[in-house]
Parts: structure tokens; C-alpha cells; sequence
């Protein structure tokens, strides 16, 4: 929420549950703008789903509107398992409409519930003041990072504390330098995919089905997702909410976190290489990166992953500006997503010549070209490529 680079340790994370938590932050001089919402999508999650987000994120507050009962229940034991999962300073607020009668307020908050709004509070405080309510609250209570102690007594609330200070900068020169050469040593073989590709190409869904089938495929496998989302130039924020779009993150496999570019023209993280380095020296065998939407001559996501993946759609406009795009020469792998649209066929057809040219490769047969369609809106859809390696 305050994500100014003079107030970085203030960083509030609030989660907004209707019922699928996302990360988002505002700038502090636009308090005004940072209410907002997901609708119909979602819905239905569980305690279990929300409060592992939450830890993962890092988050400071959880809000959840319920309106179809079972509220007493659910209220309670999310405040159950966040004490049980050692992360009881995250606040939570909830509300729904006339559905939580005001004794069932009083009797939640007493259980610590942090704040439940009726709407009589609605009529008297109006939305603005609610939203200020919140933020101040969560203000308040925010818990202070910390390093956390030896690597082998570390939770997942370690984990994700340790990604936030690296995010903040809270370390020296040369902590961090030593922490560098520990995570080095410790990080091994173990691989790094970049997702990356145009704003609205389906990154996130794609990212989604690969994760689906790296768990279906290999049983203890263990991932680790960082998914980037610009920061807004104009009030330093960042909507993060690629973890809407990934239902295979139910898994107790992978961990996931979102986070902001903190710089204007660029699709990636200053820190993102730290991050990296840090999550494979964790225990996890596979690192996926999902950059924010890129332009024609965005690659920087090559230089920081061992395997890059390339997301786009047919929307490119003519077949020339096809030249102008620099992941055709540089990605791995390159997915045609939304192949079900009209001019899908075409477009598959185009960016393989484009591919032949940049690679000088006029000899290679179509099949052979690492460029394919998708169509990942159809979430565990067997596909037309079964073979496993």
C-alpha cells in the first residue's frame, strides 16, 4: 500500500477475499484509490486456500465479504489456523451485507476478528472512511520484518518475510554480498523458467497449466512461482493479481508470491535476481518467473532464467511487426495463446516464417520449430501433446 521509495518499510499488503485473496498496493498520497474489487471470480475458496496465500504473500490483512452463511464458522477457524500457522498478526476484516447480524459481529471480533462491517457503518461512515478505517488499522498492527534464524528452523512465514526485506533493501552492501555468495553455494542445479510476453496475452494461465502438469508429472516435485506486476508511474502502486488466474496454487508444493517492478519501463524486479537466487537455494526443485507485460523490445527476462517463454496472441497487428519483436529471437519457446480466435491459424503460420528468418533455419520443418498454440483459458485440458520425458 505505501510502496514510496522513502517509506518501504511501511509496506502494508492487505488481502481482499470475494473469496480470492490478491496483493495491492497504493501510493500514500492516493489512499482515495486504493479500495478495489474482484467480482465472479473465484468464489468458494477455502480457509486453507486463503490463509496459505496469505502467509506466502506476506500479507498484513485479509478481507473477506461473505453473504452465503456458515460465516461464524469459517470467520473462526481462519483465525484458528493463521495462530496454529504462526501468523496471528494478520489482521482480519470481513463483510456482507446484512447476512452477519450485529451480535455475530461482536461475538467474531471478540473471538479476533479484527473489524466486521454492517452496513450500518456504510450509512454512517460512507465508503472512504471505511477504507481508511481498514488501511489505519492494519497500519497499526503491522508487524515489523525481521531476518529470520537458522535456515533449518525456517516456516513458510520465514520464507516469505526474507523475499519482503529483500524487497525493501533492508539489508547492507555486505550482508547482502554474503547472502549471495550462501545462496550460491546452497541453489545447485535446479532450473529457471521466465514467462514472459504481452500485457493481456495470458502469461498467468499459461503459467498455470505448466505448473499443473510439472505437479501431475513428477509427485514430489516442489515450485516456487514469482510473479511480477508494473508499478504504476502516476501513483506508485501495484495491482498484483496474477494469483487469480492459477488454480493449480492449492498445491502444497508450490509456493507462490507476487511482486511490483518498483520502476516505470521495465517488466521485471531490481531485486528479482536476489529473489531468485534466495527461492533456489530453498528446497525447491523448479523456479518459475512471470515478468508484467511487455512492448516489441522488452528481453531483459533472458539474462535472469535458464529457459524463457515467450506469450503472445495473434492481436500483433500486420505480419511486419513481427520483425520488430525481440523475444522471437531470443526466447526458448514461443506459445501462440488464445489459438481458438478467428486469425489464430494465420498468425501460427507468420510468426513460424518470422522464426525461420531471424534464426536463418530455412530448411527446419514447421513441427520442429519451438513455436506453438495453446488455448489455456481450458484449465487441465488434455491437450494434442501427451508425450513426457
Amino acid at each position: 500500500m505505501f510502496t514510496k521509495p522513502d517509506s518501504l518499510r511501511k509496506l502494508i499488503r492487505k488481502y481482499e477475499h470475494n473469496p480470492t485473496p490478491y496483493r495491492i498496493t497504493r501510493g500514500a498520497k492516493r489512499r482515495e484509490a486504493f479500495a478495489a474489487s474482484i467480482r465472479d471470480r473465484g468464489h468458494n475458496r477455502s480457509v486453507d486456500d486463503i490463509v496459505r496465500a496469505a502467509i506466502q504473500e506476506d500479507a498484513d490483512a485479509i478481507a473477506i465479504s461473505s453473504y452465503q452463511g456458515g460465516h461464524n464458522e469459517f470467520f473462526r477457524y481462519m483465525i484458528d489456523r493463521l495462530r496454529e500457522l504462526g501468523a496471528p498478526h494478520i489482521k482480519v476484516f470481513g463483510g456482507g451485507g446484512a447476512t452477519i447480524t450485529p451480535d455475530e459481529i461482536n461475538a467474531l471480533m471478540s473471538y479476533g476478528i479484527e473489524r466486521i462491517y454492517h452496513p450500518h457503518d456504510g450509512m454512517q461512515m460512507g465508503l472512504q472512511e471505511m477504507i481508511d478505517d481498514l488501511v489505519q488499522r492494519t497500519q497499526d498492527g503491522r508487524q515489523e520484518r525481521t531476518p529470520p534464524g537458522e535456515p533449518g528452523d525456517w516456516q513458510a512465514t520465514d520464507v516469505a518475510a526474507m523475499i519482503t526485506l529483500i524487497e525493501a533493501g533492508s539489508f547492507s552492501d555486505s550482508k547482502l554480498a554474503a547472502m549471495r555468495k550462501a545462496w550460491k553455494i546452497k541453489s545447485g542445479l535446479v532450473p529457471v523458467i521466465g514467462v514472459t510476453g504481452t500485457g493481456g496475452a495470458g502469461k498467468s494461465s499459461v503459467t498455470d497449466e505448466i505448473l499443473n502438469r510439472f505437479l501431475g508429472c513428477y509427485p514430489e516435485m516442489k515450485i516456487a512461482v514469482l510473479a511480477v506486476d508494473p508499478t504504476r508511474r502516476r501513483t506508485g502502486g501495484a495491482l498484483l493479481g496474477d494469483r487469480i488466474r492459477m488454480n493449480s496454487l492449492r498445491s502444497e508444493r508450490v509456493y507462490m508470491r507476487s511482486i511490483a517492478t518498483r520502476r516505470q519501463h521495465l517488466a521485471t524486479s531490481e531485486v528479482l535476481l536476489d529473489q531468485i537466487q534466495f527461492l533456489k537455494s530453498r528446497d525447491f526443485d523448479l523456479v518459475i518467473v512471470e515478468t508484467a507485460g511487455i512492448g516489441q523490445s522488452d528481453s531483459e527476462i533472458v539474462d535472469l532464467v535458464d529457459f524463457s517463454v515467450y506469450v503472445m496472441t495473434n492481436e500483433y497487428g500486420a505480419a511486419s511487426q513481427l520483425e520488430k519483436i525481440d523475444m522471437i529471437d531470443f526466447a526458448d519457446l514461443i506459445v501462440l495463446n488464445k489459438y481458438d480466435k478467428r486469425g489464430a491459424e494465420d498468425a501460427l503460420r507468420d510468426i513460424r516464417k518470422q522464426w525461420k528468418r531471424n534464426h536463418v533455419e530455412f530448411q527446419i520443418q514447421d513441427d520442429d520449430i519451438p513455436v506453438y498454440a495453446t488455448i489455456a483459458s481450458q484449465f487441465n485440458d488434455p491437450g494434442n501433446h501427451m508425450d513426457v520425458y
